[in-house]
């Protein structure tokens, strides 16, 4: 067996190719679609038509829609794949090892791709505050040819290229920037939500219209849940228009409305037709999760024993007999067992399908109103931020918690279930001063939820020459920061987390996160010097690019392999070298510079006996540093061994 060489044009090193995806799913559909060309396979759109019916295709130029300068341009930059990375930086993050929360610094539409792979279907709640576009909000000016380098050079990490600046209205192409900019970013969001789960954009009267239109596009106008109204303001100031608005709007559409229980909120009374000690129960739904994401290896930290019927530990186990996951987090599924609120039936092999007790006939759920009182106004939130950061206003027009938190609870109804699962994740890219961060602390608190959140900002740097940003850009002289908005955004986090527990002592949820950095790839690519080939073929001997670090490397494996970035991570040293196992045992990496051939039996067969005391059931990816090892002999030796274990998929880089 050969070991199969990871490059800069590997599928490893890549995001997701959702064009080859679409490709693939209508190819299963229907196979007569694709077509043979000069230049490869291509849809045949005769075909589709006539397996549609012409009267549902069309190419017609006149069709009812939202169109723009750029907007083709726009689609195909949302499927063009990232080729950068995600680098760990734990010295910046709150308790590293133990957070399932991720504040993400970088540009977000290629963020957004490199999270297709690890996050698909796995979001439930997307909370965005996008550019109002006034006038003088930044509109990211996105490079179709190579958006990593672009990101670098307008943050000013490298030299070279466009600086930031506003979308002005004199710009000509105001509205045009702004649904560029939106379109191909709500495209991939959707890509990363669950089929029950929910967006919330909030946008003002400028481009509402626009707005609605390009979700009915993205979403489908049959997945709009309602227009929520915000009083952001209620009068004074220095308003002297004729007509003053004092409300602003958050939009909310669903993946699939059919799936989604805003749909259906009302859940009907059922009698109660069991009887225990504690008296009568009806059997509500099953705890041992099925279907998408239900594998141990998809959520590690949802597979652990409670008690069952005879005080034997028991596992959430699939009726195909893998290791699987609980619907519930842990707390909540001990305290269901310890107050004899789980059913247990036995499967009859020493395993048991767990369901939960419900005792109560009453219906449960209640409508939600468009109209959002109660939930502060903007100059709430400028109070929550001056009040974290010693009364200077360091955000301008920040959203209030308490808005935030609002829509945490409206999207967290979960059906025939009102409990908050332990795999509620949130999605927040435009993150901005950390609001949705704060807001989801605070609703855990108040509901007993565990929602996890991503957060993703753009390190637009700040000018203490700027009228507006000076109070921020002193700020960040003050706490020894780069003065950079996803500075502040951090420190939110860091001072609301410690709030939170001075105010909570008792509460035991996750207030850390972890910090990723977005960069290029740390694969090197092939770019050889014309004039002295020689040294070129030298200096890419090495192909992990100089001064990345073993973790930079790790973690760039978990998100092109499709892992999650708070997947539990064991380390052990095997014959010298350091091994890291991820995902209990979905991905094994040994990064050590040194192997020698009298090294590779002995590492292989400790791998593989590591792997067996995990009891991975799936397939296991290993992967070594290519010119770690010291000939051909040692790679194919290692190699072989893994393969007669089991281990099949073995990469170097």
């Amino acid at each position: 067996m050969t070991i199969q060489k990871i490059n800069a044009q590997s599928p490893e090193t890549q995001s997701a190719d959702l064009i080859a995806d679409n490709v693939a799913k209508l190819k299963a559909l229907f196979p007569e679609l694709l077509t043979e060309t000069d230049k490869g396979a291509a849809i045949n759109l005769d075909t589709l038509k006539a397996l549609v019916g012409d009267a549902t295709a069309t190419d017609a130029e006149e069709k009812y829609g939202l169109n723009w300068h750029g907007k083709r341009r726009a689609r195909q930059l949302a499927l063009t794949p990232s080729t950068g990375t995600l680098r760990p930086c734990s010295d910046e993050s709150v308790d590293w090892d133990s957070t399932q929360n991720l504040m993400i610094e970088g540009d977000n539409l290629e963020v957004l791709k490199l999270l297709q792979k690890s996050y698909t279907g796995k979001v439930k709640l997307i909370y965005i505050d996008p550019p109002y576009n006034t006038g003088k909000d930044f509109v990211y000016p996105d490079n179709f040819q190579d958006n990593i380098k672009n990101y670098l050079e307008l943050t000013g990490q490298i030299e070279g290229g466009a600086k930031i600046s506003s979308n002005t209205e004199a710009s000509g192409r105001f509205h045009t920037d702004w649904l560029n900019m939106m379109y191909p970013r709500l495209k991939l969001a959707r890509n990363l939500l669950r089929d029950d789960g929910v967006i919330f954009v909030s946008i003002d009267e400028r481009e509402v219209g626009n707005l609605r239109i390009l979700l009915d596009e993205v979403f489908g106008e049959e997945n709009g849940v309602g227009e929520f109204i915000w009083q952001a303001k209620k009068g004074g100031g220095s308003d002297n228009a004729g007509v003053v608005n004092d409300h602003e709007y958050v939009i909310c559409y669903a993946k699939n409305i059919e799936n989604n229980p805003l749909n259906q909120i009302l859940i009907e009374a059922e009698p109660l037709t069991e009887r225990d000690e504690k008296g009568l129960y009806r059997r509500g739904r099953e705890l041992n999760k099925w279907g998408a994401n239900s594998l141990r290896k998809d959520r590690p930290t949802m597979y652990f024993p409670i008690p069952g019927p005879n005080g034997e530990d028991v596992y959430p186990i699939r009726n195909d007999n893998k290791e699987g996951c609980w619907r519930w987090g842990k707390v909540k599924m001990l305290q269901a067992a310890e107050a004899k609120d789980i059913e247990f039936v036995s499967r009859g092999n020493g395993t048991y399908i767990a369901y939960e007790k419900i005792r109560t006939t009453e219906a449960r759920g209640k409508p939600h109103r468009t109209l959002l009182s109660e939930c502060g106004q903007t100059a709430d939130g400028t109070k929550a931020i001056k009040q974290l950061f010693d009364e200077e206003k360091v955000f301008d027009f920040s959203k209030p918690p308490a808005l935030i938190s609002k829509l945490l609870e409206i999207g967290s109804c979960s059906g025939d279930d009102p409990d908050i699962e332990e795999a509620f994740l949130v999605l927040d890219f435009f993150a901005g001063s950390g609001t949705t961060a704060q807001s989801t602390f605070q609703q855990n608190i108040a509901d007993g939820g565990t929602r996890r959140y991503i957060l993703v900002q753009l390190p637009e740097p700040l000018d203490p020459a700027s009228k507006e940003q000076k109070i921020a850009a002193d700020y960040c002289d003050k706490i020894g920061k780069p003065r950079t908005i996803v500075e502040l955004t951090k420190e939110r986090l860091r001072r609301a987390a410690a709030e939170i527990k001075a105010e909570n002592p008792m509460f035991g949820g996750d207030t850390g996160f972890r910090v990723f950095k977005l960069d290029s790839s740390n694969i090197r690519s092939w770019s050889p010097d014309r004039d002295d080939l020689a040294a070129s073929l030298y200096r890419h001997a090495e192909h992990i690019v100089q001064g990345r670090s073993e973790s930079d490397v790790l973690y760039e494996l978990l998100l092109k392999l499709g892992l999650d970035l708070c997947v539990p991570i064991e380390k052990r040293e095997i014959t010298g070298k350091t091994v890291h196992n991820i995902g209990g045992g979905t991905l094994v990496a040994c990064l050590d510079e040194n192997i020698r051939v009298a090294d590779a039996e002995a590492l292989a067969l400790g791998i593989t006996e590591w792997r067996k005391e995990q009891h991975t059931a799936g397939d296991t990816t290993a992967v070594f540093r290519d010119s770690a090892f010291e000939n051909d002999v040692a790679k194919t030796n290692l190699a072989a061994i893994l393969e007669q274990h089991g281990i099949k998929q073995v990469r170097s880089l």
